[in-house]
């Protein structure tokens, strides 16, 4: 699929126009969970089916659209607040009423596909159909679990990191995958609208706006923190999200706007940009000593590659830091891209899907082990026999 990076500095802006959607495939995780099994209707052989979650949770799931009326939105001022749409995966006891979530709506699916260029070899209701393991009203687990919020790239919208979100809510995260209201494709939201990208056309005509996208999105982060953490939480089961353990990732532009929301709330204790071109410098007091990884396709992001800006935010996070690449990948490697790729038949690169799923689970995984929950996770130390595509760099 055509990039969906529109911003990130001239380089990796043009970089962004040649990279296939999927970036690396053709199509693309409670007690013990290994024992659950999908409801019993059968799934059409065609159907794309996300991998199984790899942790011991059952997944379940739910959907919020929330609105901050005390900002005003950038791209659309008349609009009435920024809205945001939230999915929540989370740990839970058991599958509920047994259905599995949509993957995305008919509509939301078409608008990706066409805003990609692929509209005509991926039929939406194909995309929208496939098949997730997040299972929807599942009770949650009893306990305390670290929350995650994932941010998807510029363009397009959350599900497109659906297989991430569920296998860090199968190893016991409560995760909040958002959409950013007008920067991406389409998203759906309740009373029958869709929300379509005017954010692109103001990134075309002037790249600088990509600092207006990180740092809104900062400020979507801050508000959606309020909204589940704070004294009135909008999710009646917010109970079991434990408030002083919480982390970022995102992809792409998603990804920068990991770093731009941990300097501004101190709430966010850990960070991963995951292949996304930085569009601000950090204050001169950097993070504050907080952890953060950046994670991205070789060729785009090893030291002095196509996007120097990983070069220069290097020497400016102050704490706990790692540089990882991986050779084969591009960059879409680090979402549900390489599934979608593969199974509609769109350009592979060379990392094949299966890698490229198990690479990401385990590094952002392994990231939010170690330093939301403390335990030390030796394949962060450095190269391992086991990943042999993972590379890391202290320029």
């Amino acid at each position: 699929m055509a990039e969906i990076t529109r911003a990130a500095t001239a380089a990796a802006l043009s970089v962004a126009l040649v990279l296939p959607l999927a970036g690396a495939a053709t199509a693309t995780p409670a007690r013990p969970a290994a024992t659950v099994r999908p409801a019993a209707t059968a799934v059409p052989a065609d159907t794309l089916q996300l991998p199984r979650p790899t942790g011991p949770y059952v997944v379940g799931r739910t959907t919020m659209h929330l609105t901050d009326r005390s900002r005003t939105d950038p791209w659309v001022p008349t609009a009435d607040g920024r809205e945001l749409m939230v999915t929540l995966n989370y740990p839970a006891a058991r599958s509920g009423d047994g259905r599995t979530a949509r993957y995305a709506t008919v509509e939301e699916a078409r608008l990706l596909a066409e805003g990609q260029g692929i509209g005509e070899l991926v039929p939406a209701e194909e995309l929208s159909a496939t098949r997730t393991h997040g299972r929807v009203g599942a009770r949650p687990a009893k306990g305390k679990y670290p929350l995650v919020v994932l941010s998807p790239g510029f363009s397009v919208s959350r599900f497109t990191l659906t297989n991430l979100a569920e296998d860090l809510a199968s190893r016991g995260y409560v995760v909040a995958s958002l959409d950013h209201a007008y920067e991406s494709f389409g998203i759906s939201v309740p009373g029958g609208r869709t929300l379509t990208c005017t954010a692109c056309a103001a990134l075309e005509a002037d790249e600088t706006q990509g600092a207006v996208v990180t740092a809104t999105r900062a400020e979507d982060v801050s508000y959606v923190l309020d909204r589940l953490t704070g004294d009135n939480p909008v999710w009646r089961h917010a109970g079991v999200i434990d408030k002083k353990r919480v982390g970022m990732a995102g992809h792409s532009i998603g990804g920068a706007s990991a770093a731009t929301a941990m300097a501004g709330d101190r709430r966010v204790d850990a960070g991963i940009n995951m292949d996304g071109a930085f569009w601000e410098d950090l204050p001169a007091e950097g993070l504050g000593g907080r952890p953060f990884m950046m994670l991205g396709a070789d060729d785009i992001h090893r030291p002095g590659g196509i996007d120097t800006t990983w070069d220069r935010m290097w020497p400016t996070l102050d704490g706990w830091k790692r540089w990882v690449t991986v050779a084969g990948s591009e960059h879409f490697t680090f979402s549900d891209g390489p599934l979608i790729s593969r199974h509609f038949g769109l350009p592979q690169p060379p990392l094949p899907a299966e890698r490229a799923v198990a690479i990401t689970r385990t590094y952002v995984a392994a990231f939010f082990d170690q330093h939301l929950r403390g335990k030390p996770q030796p394949v962060l130390s450095g190269p391992t026999a086991a990943n042999p595509e993972v590379k890391f760099h202290n320029p």
